[in-house]
């Protein structure tokens, strides 16, 4: 049986927040209306009242005095009922309770759950079970389809009944599927990769999960050698190419997750080969992935190997410039002091011969002009000679496609690759070259006395490097990946966008065609240009000087309240000291986050003490204390083993999110945190992770200085931390940005994002536009960036000097469709904002598509740039806020006491690691604000000063009351209160 506390199934006698009764529970004129009309007496109004708004807000009628007793008041309130009389009990009053739940049905015009129902839930679950596995999705699939059908939520145990049986049907019959389809010869080819071959020290299953290595080549090597290895086996395309994707990857999931004894302990017919069949698809598609970024990596590394020596050489040759210099000024000097061009000849003769003569001083200033205007060209092709072989072995391997009708980039890989082995220097001049930039043309064409010849090394080096550029931005793709195959087969169809784009604009407020949204936004642009010219006389702290470049006076920090320092120290007094572990065995109490945990196949957990087991994996994993530490200092609750099982078994990147969002909701039903933020606005931010070198992901930022990962989070204004992800170094961070809001499932729900100035491009404005999103960077570099203006016979009295070039609304126009097309898509869930973005980047300036985003970008953040330069309250507001997201990195710091440095290799591992941080730190800022109510609460009971502004100066990432070391031990006898989102004794401002 599938526990309760995973689905949404709703229950009775949860206590409630003022807020909450008032939403929920609170009664109109025409509820009042119908209570008054079919009741009789206090207690059966009140009964009434009770059973109408269980069933609006639960979907159930419960017995009455299942819910909690102030609710019962409020309703009682609501009526006029001064002391609330006792309700009707099932036993005493079965009669007037099926009376009343009769009317209630009539008056909301739901009906009972019945065969009806049970069909309609028949067809719904058979179809969500072809793409979903777990049995508490399909239960809250359930809910929410009676939910629309007005239909009574039939017993838990009804729905997970029928919720487990649809579920096994559908597995079966997809399990017999591929068994009849399996022959003999494929059978045993599956069933030879759970055995340890002769001469190999590891199962082929095992091989199938390792991760790759750094982009190093010996890696590639191995990787090539891999790749040969899968696609040499048995083809599951075929034997899978009915299963939905989503299925596949579930599959794939939990296969990923057993050990070899647990694959030979399945008994369904079909169930092993199934998994094993899904694990291999996936191991093959991620294969190509990760060869394509090892790739793009020995590209960009070679890239940034040509400009160091680059600067290496120009440094060298300083000196050889110096003297090059000093011979012209003496040929200069010569040559004014001579009265004939037989002495000028003379003289600059002697000089030349003097400083090295004319073959010497030639070679030095071919030497030196080489290398002038930063040309690194030349340097490119010895430093991609040592690893071109390793790359045309994996090429070989790939099937590249185009995704444009530009096929000149392909064409000339395939003559590249047809002379690999040439021995000649030159090629003859038979190819479109109009993929590369003028200076690569330059570079690689050269014109001899026999015609024009294309240089063989050169062309090489300028296909693999625009090939790389290409693969990035999505004008190729590869056959049979994910990350790098066809982005435009995730998009929905246009038909399918036109079903969805009258809602979505009208929830966002956006015209409906391109002509209206272009001129909509001309006209926006148009009025806060004017409004800022206008009111640049009264605006004091705004200057522009004779270049054009706007300054701002800096602002002054805001001063502290009067007695803050007395408030914390009383406020730190009263706090209890309490253990990590304590605390989020307390949050799991209160919020039963550990019941997204458990086996990929959705059964509920089997293992012995499972929740006191779970506590200790997010702790161990949280703190990066591992599982061998964690489980030396906690002697008895689990062996070190057990943790990592459960980690890599039990909790996956999907579920850790879950659980965050659980603790996001249970922390938004306090007051407090509206006194930091209205939940409102988020900000984003990156901090660097030190990382072993055994992986791909990691290299040497620039910025950091160091080794590692980047740590990307995003946290609401209240503190609380909505989403966090693990990105590769080098990789411009606004790519990420949008991820986090659009991925966030809690109750804050933030449309404004600030960010550093890493956190923002213009296609990330214009992408942000049109999500419905407000993005507010602190730009470090603001006065630099330029201002577009709105039309160029537009000019302003005062601060025209502002504006660069205008905007191009035909474009923005003629590609507004394309961009809506990407927008449903994203909002369908089908794409996420950093897939597209990394397609739409500075690599793939010829794409209309990416100019069309670039463009509504211009235009987005120049309103935005108007808004910062005259408005002193956006410019406070976006300091204050990005200032937290400094003191939530050091709060992770504190929290991730185990060290700092993430020692998998795996990239599912880093990402798990980084939210299994940011779980731990929601759950410490739950109990914080649970317990910073209630001190505040005691100590205005007691008469000592509490106000909003003082309160307002707390901060949930409080941890001097916290312990964190000693001997680790769990006590799950030890229950403790229910939360309480008790109200503040003040009225907390908007």
């Amino acid at each position: 049986m599938t526990a309760i506390d995973r689905t949404a199934y709703p229950r009775s006698g949860e206590r409630l927040t003022r807020e909450e009764l008032e939403r929920r529970y609170g009664l109109s004129e025409a509820d009042l209306v119908f209570i008054r009309g079919k009741a009789r007496g206090a207690s059966g109004r009140l009964t009434l009242a009770a059973l109408l708004k269980a069933r609006q807000d639960l979907g159930f009628f419960p017995a009455p005095d299942d819910l909690h007793s102030e609710t019962i008041a409020h309703l009682a309130a609501q009526l006029g009922l001064v002391d609330p009389p006792i309700c009707v009990v099932e036993d005493a009053g079965e009669k007037t309770l099926y009376r009343y739940r009769t009317a209630v049905r009539a008056f909301l015009d739901v009906v009972t759950y019945d065969e009806r129902g049970e069909d309609l839930l028949t067809g719904a679950l058979t179809e969500a079970a072809s793409t979903m596995s777990d049995p508490a999705d399909l239960i809250n699939l359930a809910i929410e389809v009676l939910g629309k059908a007005s239909i009574d939520l039939p017993a838990f145990s009804t729905l997970d009944r029928l919720a487990n049986h649809l579920r096994t049907k559908v597995h079966t019959t997809i399990y017999t599927r591929t068994a009849e389809r399996l022959g003999d010869e494929e059978v045993a080819l599956l069933d030879d990769l759970l055995v340890v071959a002769p001469g190999a020290v590891t199962t082929g299953f095992n091989r199938l999960k390792h991760a790759p290595g750094p982009a190093r080549p010996e890696t590639i090597k191995l990787w090539t050698e891999r790749l040969g290895w899968l696609t040499g086996m048995l083809d599951p395309d075929p034997l899978l190419n009915e299963i939905a994707h989503t299925k596949r990857r579930q599959f794939a999931a939990e296969a990923r997750s057993m050990e070899v004894s647990d694959l030979l302990d399945i008994r369904r017919p079909g169930k092993r080969h199934t998994l094993l069949l899904c694990l291999l698809q996936q191991a093959r598609a991620q294969c190509r992935d990760e060869l394509i970024e090892m790739l793009l990596r020995r590209v960009r590394k070679t890239q940034n190997a040509a400009k160091e020596k680059l600067k290496s050489l120009q440094d060298e040759h300083r000196e050889i410039e110096e003297k090059l210099i000093t011979v012209l000024g003496q040929v200069l000097e010569n040559t004014r002091q001579s009265e004939t061009n037989m002495e000028v000849g003379r003289r600059i003769r002697a000089v030349l011969a003097e400083r090295g003569g004319l073959d010497l001083l030639s070679e030095q200033c071919e030497t030196v002009s080489a290398f002038h205007h930063n040309n690194d060209l030349p340097l490119l092709w010895p430093i991609h000679a040592k690893v071109r072989a390793l790359l045309f072995r994996l090429l070989e391997l790939m099937d590249i496609r185009s995704a444009t009708q530009d096929l000149s980039l392909l064409e000339a890989c395939g003559i590249v690759i047809a002379n690999r082995s040439a021995r000649r220097d030159e090629l003859t001049y038979d190819i479109d070259l109009s993929f590369a930039s003028q200076r690569w043309q330059a570079f690689v064409i050269k014109r001899r006395k026999t015609g024009v010849m294309l240089d063989r090394r050169a062309l090489e080096v300028c296909v693999f490097i625009h090939l790389a550029d290409a693969l990035q931005a999505g004008d190729l793709f590869v056959v049979g990946a994910e990350t790098f195959n066809d982005y435009r087969t995730q998009l929905l169809t246009w038909t399918e966008c036109e079903a969805r784009l009258a809602d979505y604009c009208a929830d966002l407020g956006l015209p409906r065609s391109g002509e209206e949204f272009a001129a909509w936004m001309k006209e926006q642009l148009m009025a806060a240009t004017a409004a800022v010219d206008a009111g640049f006389p009264e605006n004091t702290e705004l200057s522009i000087d004779a270049s054009g470049v706007p300054h701002l006076k800096q602002q002054k920090a805001s001063g502290q309240p009067e007695g803050l320092m007395i408030f914390e120290a009383e406020v730190h007094a009263r706090i209890s000291e309490r253990h990590l572990l304590d605390i989020l065995k307390d949050s799991t109490s209160w919020t039963a986050f550990t019941r997204h945990f458990g086996p990929p196949s959705g059964a509920d957990p089997k293992i012995a003490r499972a929740l006191q087991r779970y506590i200790l994996t997010v702790f161990g994993y949280g703190c990066n204390l591992g599982p061998v530490q964690t489980a030396r200092h906690a002697v008895g609750i689990a062996s070190a083993d057990t943790l990592r099982r459960l980690n890599a078994q039990h909790i996956d990147v999907g579920k850790l999110e879950a659980a965050m969002t659980d603790l996001i909701n249970a922390y938004d039903r306090f007051e407090l945190p509206k006194l930091w933020g209205a939940g409102q606005a988020a900000i984003a931010d990156g901090t660097h992770i030190p990382l072993r070198e055994n992986n791909l992901l990691g290299s040497q930022h620039i910025r950091y200085g160091a080794y590692g990962g980047i740590a990307y989070h995003h946290i609401a204004d209240n503190y609380v931390a909505l989403f966090t992800t693990f990105i590769p170094c080098g990789v411009w961070e606004a790519i990420h940005i949008l991820d986090g809001l659009l991925k966030n499932r809690s109750t804050v729900q933030p449309d404004t994002l600030h960010a550093d100035t890493q956190g923002q491009s213009e296609p990330v404005f214009g992408l942000a536009r049109l999500l419905g999103i407000k993005l507010m960077p602190r730009m470090r570099n603001w006065a630099d960036v330029t201002f577009y203006r709105p039309d160029k016979s537009v000019s302003y009295q005062h601060i025209d000097a502002l504006f660069g070039r205008e905007i191009d609304w035909r474009l923005i126009e003629t590609h507004w469709q394309d961009m809506m097309q990407v927008i449903l898509s994203i909002q369908a869930g089908l794409v996420v904002p950093s897939m597209l973005l990394r397609k739409l980047s500075s690599n793939n300036r010829k794409n209309r598509l990416y100019q069309a985003f670039r463009e509504l970008g211009r235009v987005e953040r120049t309103l935005f740039l108007l808004r910062y330069i005259s408005d002193p309250q956006v410019r406070r507001s976006i300091r204050a806020e990005t200032t937290k997201i400094e003191s939530f990195n050091d709060f992770l710091d504190w929290i991730t006491f185990g060290g700092p440095v993430i020692k998998s290799g795996d990239p599912v591992e880093q990402e798990k690691q980084v939210k299994y941080a940011s779980l731990v730190a929601n759950a410490i800022m739950l109990s914080n604000v649970a317990d910073l109510t209630d001190v505040i609460n005691s100590m205005a009971a007691d008469g000592l000063t509490v106000t909003p502004e003082l309160a307002a100066a707390l901060s949930p990432y409080a941890r001097a009351k916290i312990r964190r070391f000693g001997k680790y031990s769990i006590d799950m006898e030890d229950i403790p209160q229910p939360l309480n989102p008790a109200p503040l004794p003040f009225e907390v401002p908007l």
